[in-house]
């Protein structure tokens, strides 16, 4: 065993851990917990712990169920919500077949497969989530509309704020668990609150959106309410998206920084950007992977419709920030389409993977979109070929069907999985009478 594993075997004793969670993640992105005893470690970092594949959504079929969970122990952290006396902790977890070699199956694999790729052209990627979200008073009822926690607004500060006291609980919840957040703040919406996680290796990140989501949960029920990552569940109030920036680096240089160039931008970060563009319509499943991602994107609020870039354009689809003099390493892109509800293990493998694909066959970047998107007609966007997301869950199966980077990218299992999950969401969504419906058509009808 290495020193990582040392460690966590001394921490075992030392912190009195009775029980240690090992995390992994499913096809559509959620976790999923076996708790073993610390005896039990020991084997798992040498052997795995093997558990029936074929009970979790889109690991394994029936015929091939038995899979290994191998404990990762960089990831290893105590779970500070677990209370006084013994501790209990946890590790994230690569699933492997009953040979050790990786699953194609899991999602946190796609991720890693897809990083060792770019880091065979030299590169590393980073990226830093701006994570959204909303505080209901309890969990609704179904039919029920969500009672929002405050009726405040963007940036407000407000006395004894339910909001405010529950982001500083949080984050030194997060904090307690290494993950670092930068900023933290009320959202637009009522009840609506936004916290962004540090920039970070991706997998890194990936990791930490998984525990973040966990944690403001465990947080929510302490304080009898309830935190939703749903991208849109009022029709009149802005969604929660999960603005993302990202960036390549090349050892201690970070590529997409050229000094004296527009906007400080490299030709990489513009070969990168102009991959993005170019596969857009075929990422937005995986990336807004629900029927109600789609109410998030119809346009206006800070949700992007259009596939666009711009220098802090904010109804672009792809922003460039602002340049800031001396600080070349901080040069970056915002993708502005990705909701907190998606899986981001797969979502950052597209986005690596097209933004890659972007660099190694030398897409043009097309020109920039300087007014506000959504205020041109039909005609001036078509004119300056800016073409439309897709508009729903159906539209974005329908391109993602016929990709061949989606079909490289998570491989054939994840591809044929996620697509036949995504089907079923939607025609058990296009079944369902909705109450728009009856609130339109029984009266008059």
């Amino acid at each position: 065993m290495g020193k990582q594993e040392d460690f966590v075997l001394r921490a075992l004793e030392e912190r009195d851990v009775r029980f240690v969670r090992l995390w992994f993640t499913d096809v559509p992105g959620f976790l999923k917990s076996v708790a073993v005893a610390p005896a039990e470690l020991e084997g798992a970092f040498e052997e795995g712990i093997g558990f029936d594949g074929s009970a979790i959504e889109g690991l394994a079929r029936v015929y091939e169920a038995d899979m290994l969970l191998k404990p990762d122990p960089s990831t290893f952290q105590i779970l500070p919500w677990r209370g006084e006396g013994p501790a209990t902790a946890r590790m994230f977890c690569d699933i492997a077949m009953p040979d050790g070699s990786a699953s194609f199956a899991d999602p946190r694999h796609v991720l890693k497969r897809t990083l060792s790729a770019a880091a065979d052209k030299g590169f590393t990627f980073y990226t830093h989530p701006e994570i959204e979200f909303y505080l209901f008073k309890d969990h609704p009822e179904p039919g029920e509309e969500p009672r929002p926690v405050d009726r405040s607004g963007f940036f407000d500060h407000t006395a004894q704020s339910k909001g405010s006291d529950f982001r500083r609980e949080a984050i030194s919840m997060l904090e307690a668990m290494g993950i670092s957040v930068e900023f933290s703040h009320h959202e637009g919406g009522p009840g609506q609150q936004e916290i962004d996680l540090r920039y970070a290796d991706a997998l890194s990140t990936a990791d930490n959106i998984m525990t973040f989501r966990t944690v403001i949960r465990e947080v929510a029920l302490s304080r009898d309410i309830w935190a939703s990552f749903m991208p849109k569940p009022f029709t009149t109030h802005p969604g929660s998206g999960m603005h993302t920036h990202v960036s390549l680096f090349e050892g201690d240089r970070n590529a997409f920084y050229e000094a004296g160039s527009e906007y400080q931008l490299s030709k990489t970060g513009r070969a990168f950007i102009a991959g993005i563009l170019h596969h857009a319509s075929e990422i937005t499943c995986v990336t807004n992977q629900w029927v109600n991602s789609y109410k998030r994107l119809l346009g206006g609020g800070e949700a992007p419709s259009y596939v666009s870039w711009g220098h802090n354009n904010r109804s672009a689809m792809v922003r460039v920030p602002m340049y800031k003099p001396n600080k070349g390493q901080s040069t970056r892109v915002e993708l502005r389409t990705i909701d907190a509800a998606c899986n981001p293990y797969l979502a950052f493998a597209v986005i690596l993977a097209a933004g890659m694909k972007g660099i190694e066959e030398g897409y043009e970047l097309p020109r920039e979109a300087e007014d506000d998107v959504w205020s041109l007609t039909e005609r001036e966007r078509k004119a300056l070929g800016i073409e439309p997301l897709p508009k729903s869950l159906w539209d974005a199966i329908g391109i993602a069907e016929n990709s061949e980077l989606l079909a490289e990218t998570p491989g054939e299992h994840v591809y044929d999985f996620f697509l036949r999950n995504k089907r079923a969401e939607w025609e058990e969504y296009r079944g369902r009478v909705s109450a728009f419906e009856r609130d339109r058509m029984l009266p008059v009808i």
